[in-house]
């Protein structure tokens, strides 16, 4: 089993913290006092990101176990900033907005420092996965009794 070092699990404890207040600061206050029903995208990125900070907590304590929790901030931070943002730099569009967001996601450069590639690469790319069939590859439930 590959062991990551101490400092790098309070690294990644670091910037599970770093979302936990990060949102918590910024989206959980809309979540608990919003004035007049949110418009459906926007309601749907509130929740979305409100638990993602919850489940951020569960990094405190689990820093290796919760890595797929930075996977995600990573994805769609990443696919937001291609299919978005890019676009928009390119043709000279970038309003105040985009660009803000844009700075946002880029922040996510902080979880590819932090992130143990070493231990992601042995526990999520070679490591074997979990079995598709029962075992002796019966492809059948065994008869009720």
């Amino acid at each position: 089993m590959m062991s990551v070092p101490l400092w790098r699990l309070h690294a990644l404890r670091a910037g599970y913290l770093l979302l936990v207040v990060g949102l918590g600061l910024m989206i959980w206050p809309g979540v608990i006092h919003h004035d007049r029903p949110w418009e459906l995208m926007q309601g749907v990125v509130h929740c979305m990101l409100a638990a993602l900070s919850a489940l951020a907590i569960l990094g405190l304590r689990y820093p290796l176990q919760m890595l797929p929790l930075l996977f995600f901030e990573l994805a769609w931070k990443a696919i937001w900033l291609v299919v978005v943002a890019l676009p928009l730099w390119s043709a000279h569009r970038l309003d105040a907005d985009t660009l803000e967001t844009a700075n946002d996601c880029l922040m996510a450069v902080i979880f590819l420092v932090i992130i143990p590639w070493p231990y992601v690469f042995a526990h999520y790319v070679t490591k074997r996965g979990d079995p598709w069939l029962p075992a002796g590859g019966a492809t059948t439930a065994p008869p009720a009794r």
